[in-house]
């Protein structure tokens, strides 16, 4: 490590020049050249916040990533802070700063990533960063241009990609020396910048990164996109928070005596505290005001400086003050348009008294507090005419270029009041934006051009698209940025200004699959006669089979899922003609999937098999490839071939890993990853895999599959309480969604079975699959693993003397209901070994559940019912022994409800597990290590094993060691006990039910 490092910073963009592609806005702190009245040399009444970021960077050191947000009203020191904790690490780590930008709702896609990402490459070397990040070389092109020796084909890459190879690119550099990425005015943040780092939190789960971002809580309004972004990376204790609270009167003293060099008199204190309110900025400005009158209001304040200057000094302020970022020489005198002593005068003046600093040979406000007052205090028609020079100046350095900052001009054309010109850099910001898979910017810019539109005439020509292309374009980029309540109101909006008589036919057809299309993403009704009428059209109107295939194969997929398999069987087979002579074998990949899947739902698993391996040949692109992946793991896991379905999701992460997805794409393949190791009983590396939620800004389905998953993992752990309040927040989704996508449907169930079990209400997860068995809607292979379940519910039942006869009968007559290909396998065995227990069924059923293919809890439950049968047969050694055998696997399993329920019998039949455990005092608690202490801490407070480690520095994997140490040496079995014996020292594990209900 080198030991000259310095904070690394990249120019803040000025206007942007046409050899550039991207505004960098990125800059840095340590170049800031103060006047004597600037900010102290010595920070004051931040020790303790100081201390928090130093903390957390000492955790950072040792190799746990973290991010926090530095919040505090305009003027509190947040800036201030970051400079004085970057100074300090500026030796031993690499740190790279961003700013956002206020260009109102003209702002910059990724504004204050791209600064960071080129600062990151000029540390590491073009050559490391390619080898780094492998093909992720190529999107990140889209950004960095110089990375890249041709323009990025933006088709040979994709959003995934990009982000990806964000991430990628971060943690090499990481690797090398700890990382510190400061993202500045989070205030200002676009929507595609708030989208990476909503990602990146989720994504960097490893390495030396500290992410520190400011804001200005007093510009941050309820339920914009900003209050979003830190309500969810809150919620989800992704990022912590540190608020930078108001100086009090010692401080203020101390720094007003720093700034005038002289001592103050009780009564100015307190005059400049009443007056500053211990804001440090304000502070400030009132110390440089000290032998004058204090100003009456803020306004006045912020204005004395200004007020003060001549008039050349004032031009070139208020000039200034239209720049959304630091101006460089040349711009400023092309635009002051004074010769150049006179303007080398005025800008030192401008400098001494306070208001405008040098950054690296660029001019900036010393505070945007002052840029805002100086700006607010133009006149309408002044105002207008700065904008206009800044925007005519910006287009003539851009001229004959691409490479022109649309948002920019954007912004200053419609504080120029020019409407027309507005628009035309609206749209193309808007294309910008969306090239750059930038999509929740380009909606923005795309809404704007919407706005602008009927106060131009020649809009379409103007822009030159007409306005229904532009309806597709800003639907199809709400979409991708998540966002399907608008993209369905922006396709509303299109039905309502077209005549189907008259539209374009292709159109008619784009926006009737687009609007099934954002149906389906939203979870409801309405998808098949939407694209049943665009079908009708292309068959009608359009001779283009491929287009037609490509709807076949949406509505074919639509009936598989809402369970007409004989339909969706009709409809792949035709899609596979139509698109028999396309130059891609994509469609006819995505029409043998669908073909699989109605073939396996409808009994017929071989044959459903081998379509899915023709779709994994025909698979020529990644979405057809993944796809197959999705649903062929799917497929295995509801067939119970639990590690096949591991295996396939492996390749599947794997090939999504080689495409610089992993995090992205390859997410959908985690879900369908995790649910057969739930079943397999690994649950620590489910919850793991839990924990790196990338489907947070994923379509809403996504996200349910993976709350379902949630569910049972809580329910697993016997957090019930936890699992409940998520199902409830959930059900309401699943309710809608459930109408048209029976998978939906069966995860429901799935949900309230889970939870009814963990919570001891046996008797109502199996009246719910009973009801499950009355819907006469089509059955799926979901209901296989419920009716199984089933069964075990009817053992615990049967133990506790209830009637079961009648649910028995109505399991049995299901099970056998089902095609013949779907029975005699071990599930089987099992089923029938548990509604009609005999001693060589059960250990026959119990042979197979030690085998593969069958959910591992089975297991216990098989041997939990075999003991049930020895102790009635009066044979309590042979029981013991089963059921020390049950206790041992369920205690390896971290299953609640198993454990509890293996103790509850064995302690109701006088019995203990040969190795099981025993009761315990308070004695056995001054056994645990001080580490362990801390564990027992805050397992009792409900922490997860993620978050243990989170909170203590160290790996989930070594919390799970501490964890077994912990119940060990308490004699406990779950979690729960843990918790209570900590509470209650006298508590015994012997004499108290296991799980609290």
């Amino acid at each position: 490590m080198r030991a000259d490092r310095r904070i690394r910073t990249v120019n803040p963009e000025r206007v942007l020049p046409a050899a550039e592609t991207t505004p960098d806005v990125g800059g840095g702190w340590d170049d800031v050249s103060m006047p004597q009245s600037a900010p102290s040399s010595v920070m004051v009444g931040r020790d303790a916040d100081l201390a928090e970021v130093r903390r957390l960077f000492d955790g950072v050191r040792e190799g746990l990533p973290a991010a926090v947000l530095v919040e505090g009203e305009a003027g509190i020191g947040k800036s201030r802070l970051l400079r004085e904790f970057a100074g300090e690490i500026a030796r031993t780590a690499d740190v790279h700063i961003g700013w956002c930008l206020d260009l109102g709702a003209s702002r910059t896609p990724y504004g204050p990533l791209t600064g960071i990402l080129r600062s990151i490459v000029a540390s590491m070397g073009v050559d490391r960063v390619r080898e780094s990040v492998g093909i992720g070389a190529e999107a990140l092109g889209m950004l960095l241009p110089e990375l890249v020796s041709t323009p990025t084909d933006r088709e040979r890459t994709s959003p995934e990609r990009l982000r990806d190879a964000i991430a990628s690119l971060i943690e090499a550099a990481a690797e090398r020396v700890p990382q510190v990425l400061v993202v500045e005015d989070l205030h200002w943040a676009d929507e595609s910048t708030l989208a990476i780092l909503s990602f990146l939190l989720r994504a960097l789960g490893r390495g030396r990164i500290l992410l520190l971002i400011t804001c200005r809580t007093d510009d941050v309004r309820r339920g914009d996109a900003v209050s979003r972004f830190i309500g969810e990376a809150t919620r989800s204790r992704l990022l912590e928070r540190l608020t930078l609270e108001r100086l009090d009167a010692r401080a203020v003293r101390e720094l007003a005596e720093q700034i005038t060099g002289q001592p103050m008199t009780q009564a100015a204190v307190d005059r400049m505290q009443e007056r500053a309110e211990g804001v440090p900025f304000f502070v400030e400005e009132i110390a440089g005001c000290t032998k004058g009158p204090l100003p009456d209001s803020l306004r006045d304040l912020l204005l004395s400086r200004f007020d003060r200057l001549g008039d050349d000094a004032r031009r070139v302020v208020q000039v200034a003050s239209g720049a959304e970022r630091p101006l460089s020489h040349p711009l400023i005198l092309r635009l002051v348009d004074l010769p150049e002593e006179r303007l080398d005068e005025a800008i030192r003046e401008a400098t001494r008294s306070g208001i405008l600093v040098v950054v690296d040979d660029d001019y900036r406000f010393r505070h945007a507090l002052l840029r805002e007052a100086v700006h607010d205090d133009l006149l309408p028609g002044e105002r207008a005419r700065l904008h206009r020079a800044y925007a005519e100046t910006l287009e003539a350095q851009c001229a004959g270029s691409d490479t022109g900052d649309a948002a920019a001009l954007a912004y200053h054309w419609q504080l120029a009041q020019d409407d027309r010109r507005a628009l035309i850099a609206a749209a193309q910001a808007m294309r910008h934006a969306k090239a750059r898979y930038a999509f929740a910017s380009a909606a923005r810019f795309g809404e704007m051009v919407l706005e602008l539109w009927p106060q131009v005439p020649d809009a379409a020509d103007a822009v030159g698209v007409d306005r229904l292309d532009l309806l597709l374009v800003l639907g199809s980029v709400l979409r991708n940025a998540g966002d399907g309540e608008r993209a369905l109101a922006v396709a509303n909006l299109a039905f309502d200004e077209i005549d189907p008589e008259t539209v374009d036919p292709r159109q008619h057809a784009r926006l009737l699959r687009n609007k099934a299309l954002y149906l389906v993403n939203l979870g409801r009704l309405g998808a098949i006669p939407l694209l049943q009428e665009a079908l009708t059209i292309a068959e009608e109107r359009l001779d283009d089979e491929v287009f037609r295939a490509e709807l076949l194969n949406h509505l074919a997929s639509r009936h598989m899922i809402s369970g007409d398999r004989a339909e969706a069987l009709r409809l792949a087979d035709e899609a596979e003609r139509a698109a028999a002579g396309a130059e891609s074998t994509d469609q006819l990949s995505v029409a043998a999937n669908v073909r699989g899947g109605s073939l396996a739902h409808l009994g017929e698993v071989e044959a459903g098999v081998r379509e899915y391996e023709r779709a994994r040949v025909l698979a020529a692109g990644t979405s057809a490839e993944m796809r197959y992946r999705v649903n062929y793991s799917d497929l295995l896991t509801l067939l119970g071939r639990y590690r096949e379905a591991v295996e396939i999701a492996e390749e599947g992460l794997r090939r999504a890993r080689e495409l610089r997805v992993e995090r992205t794409s390859g997410s959908i393949m985690v879900q369908n990853m995790i649910a057969p190791l739930l079943e397999l009983g690994e649950i620590d590396r489910v919850e793991e895999m839990l924990s790196r939620d990338f489907v947070q800004g994923t379509l809403r389905v996504f996200r349910m599959y993976m709350s379902m998953t949630r569910v049972c993992a809580l329910a697993w752990r016997g957090r019930s309480a936890e699992a409940e309040e998520l199902m409830q927040e959930w059900l309401p989704a699943f309710l809608e969604t459930g109408e048209s996508e029976r998978q939906i449907w069966y995860d429901r169930v799935t949900m309230i079975v889970a939870v009814a079990q963990s919570a001891g209400r046996p008797q109502a997860a199996l009246d719910t699959i009973l009801e499950m068995l009355q819907d006469d809607r089509p059955a799926l292979l979901h209901q296989r693993r419920l009716m199984l379940e089933g069964g075990a519910l009817i053992a615990e039942l049967r133990a506790e003397g209830a009637e079961v006869g009648a649910a028995s009968e109505i399991l049995r007559a299901a099970w056998t209901a089902q095609p013949p290909q779907l029975q005699g396998d071990a599930w089987s065995l099992i089923l029938d070994a548990l509604l009609d227990p005999r001693p060589e069924s059960v250990d026959a059923a119990l042979h197979r559940a030690d085998g593969d293919d069958v959910p591992i809890t089975f297991r216990v439950v098989l041997r939990l019912e075999r003991g049930r049968m020895l102790v009635h047969a009066g044979d309590r050694a042979a029981a013991t022994v089963v059921l020390d055998e049950a206790t041992a696997i369920a205690d390896q399993l971290g299953h609640a409800q198993l454990q509890a329920a293996v103790t509850r019998f064995a302690s109701d039949a006088g019995l203990r597990a040969a190795n099981g455990p025993v009761a315990t005092g308070a004695a056995d608690a001054e056994s645990l290590t001080a580490r362990e202490r801390q564990v027992l801490e805050l397992i009792a407070e409900g922490l997860s094993n993620r978050q243990i480690g989170e909170r203590l520095f160290i790996s989930v994997k070594t919390v799970s060691v501490h964890v077994s140490a912990v119940l060990r040496k308490l004699g406990v079995s779950t979690r729960t006990e843990a918790a209570l014996a900590h509470q209650n020292p006298g508590f015994s594990a012997t004499r108290q039910p296991a799980v609290v209900r």
